[in-house]
């Protein structure tokens, strides 16, 4: 029986679909369906693997009506709705209406026949630098299984993360006496789990949460339905256009609502903010991260938790929730929201353009343009720039000391920090430094007041600048890594 393949003819090159991982041959193209294993068992060899495309490569006979050889290739492509703007009651149709957008990049392997990739690259429309060769396999997807089957030397040791035992017994009373900062996941992320649980408390009036990416199954999520349930007023502003998740986040949306959760309208921007509000009579208590409400993230992503009774950001995260509610863009002072994050950056910046001026910088993406430009005025009048950056720098100065990190755990953590002087002052954010996050969503950048922690997020920055295992450092002449040394920023 020939395997489940699809066979295109090379005229339908330009209509490929995003990500699918496809093969060329000499007179059609072959799809590989996403439900198809990429990693086969060998029978009666414990541990041994066949890769589904080489078996395909020694057997493609079975499925195509020519001989000869195969290559691999895959294309990127902007997803895009005909909608910019859906409320829950059009999301289902706005997804079906969804588009691939245009051709991106094309991932060929090395060794692609000339013809056969111009060929293609003209189909997509595509320009010759869009183009990555790569040695195969293109689909990486089935490393996690490999790591799952094979041997234990090829994982990492279990980690243990550290709990915090006195927030984990009572965590509104001990955030009566300070805040808490802590680094996910080397600290237990059950800690913001365990935060939502006290929305059950009988003080607890009202109940505020963003929900982002939060996955198949929630806990925090649960605790928010059961606290509705409880006649509490729970208020929560779900994320419907969190891309590829967006049915999943429209059974979250059905499920709060059955339960008499106040799921918010959709607002114009898309709400990537990270915040949770346990309100009462007297004050009320704040969570404020970096990464997702999501059990799975929080074992994987490196992310910052700020726990918080403080009255100034517990009022004006209120007030964040209360502005969007009414559908207005809310007026804030310790927090920092849309346009007024890259205003502050881009001042806090500047202020630091002197020979003794030190910036730290750390994020996924550093994109904008007006940041980009204060950080080179700074280096250039003698500042200090480092800029930990995971994916996207999209420039480049001689005088910064840009580097990436990429280890064990995915580094998800957005931090600014500014020495004022000799004071440093510490801000995490959820938002990425580019344009669209600025502009398009509704983030909070927050201060870390609490000088315990402060110092916290600083000893976990200069750990990873110091970092000779999982770090690469980006200059004008390229890459320079730090893969052999002893320093291992991942290691608690």
């Amino acid at each position: 029986m020939a395997p489940k393949t699809d066979l295109i003819p090379w005229e339908a090159a330009g209509d490929v679909s995003h990500g699918a991982l496809y093969f060329a041959a000499r007179d059609h193209l072959v799809r590989l369906p996403q439900d198809l294993p990429r990693l086969l068992r060998v029978p009666g060899r414990e541990g041994a693997y066949v890769r589904l495309g080489a078996l395909m490569r020694a057997r493609s006979d079975l499925f195509l009506p020519e001989g000869g050889p195969l290559y691999e290739f895959r294309a990127l492509r902007l997803l895009e709705s005909e909608r910019h703007r859906a409320d829950w009651d059009e999301l289902a149709q706005a997804l079906e209406a969804r588009q691939e957008g245009l051709p991106t990049l094309l991932v060929a392997e090395a060794g692609f026949p000339e013809a056969w990739l111009s060929r293609l690259r003209e189909g997509l429309g595509l320009l010759p630098e869009e183009v990555l060769p790569l040695a195969p396999p293109l689909d990486l997807g089935f490393l996690e299984a490999l790591a799952a089957g094979g041997p234990a030397e090829w994982r990492f040791p279990p980690l243990r993360p550290e709990r915090p035992r006195a927030f984990l017994k009572h965590p509104l009373k001990r955030l009566l006496e300070r805040d808490l900062l802590l680094h996910h996941p080397f600290e237990a992320y059950a800690a913001v789990e365990r935060f939502a649980l006290a929305a059950l408390e009988p003080e607890v009036e009202e109940v505020w949460a963003t929900l982002y990416r939060i996955g198949e199954e929630n806990p925090l999520a649960e605790t928010l339905i059961q606290a509705a349930r409880m006649g509490k007023r729970v208020h929560v502003l779900l994320e419907g256009r969190a891309r590829f998740d967006e049915l999943l986040n429209l059974r979250w949306y059905l499920r709060l609502l059955r339960a008499g959760v106040a799921v918010l309208p959709l607002s114009e921007r898309k709400v990537h903010a990270k915040a949770l509000l346990l309100l009462t009579r007297e004050g009320g208590y704040a969570h404020l991260g970096t990464g997702n409400y999501n059990p799975q993230n929080g074992l994987l992503y490196a992310d910052f938790s700020l726990f918080t009774a403080r009255e100034g950001l517990v009022r004006e995260l209120a007030a964040f929730f209360r502005a969007l509610e009414a559908g207005r863009s809310p007026s804030l002072s310790l927090l920092k929201t849309g346009e007024a994050i890259q205003r502050f950056l881009v001042e806090a910046t500047l202020a630091e353009a002197h020979p003794k001026g030190r910036v730290i910088l750390k994020c996924n993406h550093l994109t904008d343009p007006a940041l980009l430009e204060a950080l080179v005025q700074a280096a250039e009048k003698g500042a200090w720039v480092d800029l930990l950056v995971r994916s996207t720098l999209s420039l480049l100065h001689p005088a910064f000391r840009a580097q990436s990190l990429v280890g064990r755990f995915l580094e998800h953590a957005r931090v600014a920090a500014f020495r004022r002087g000799g004071a440093w002052e510490v801000y995490l954010t959820s938002a990425d430094l580019m344009p669209r996050n600025f502009q398009n969503r509704f983030e909070l950048l927050f201060p870390v007041l609490d000088r315990e922690a402060r110092r916290k997020v600083l000893k976990a920055l200069k750990r990873q600048l110091k970092d000779d295992r999982n770090r690469f450092l980006l200059t004008p002449q390229g890459e320079k890594w730090l893969w052999e040394g002893k320093r291992d920023a991942h290691r608690p």
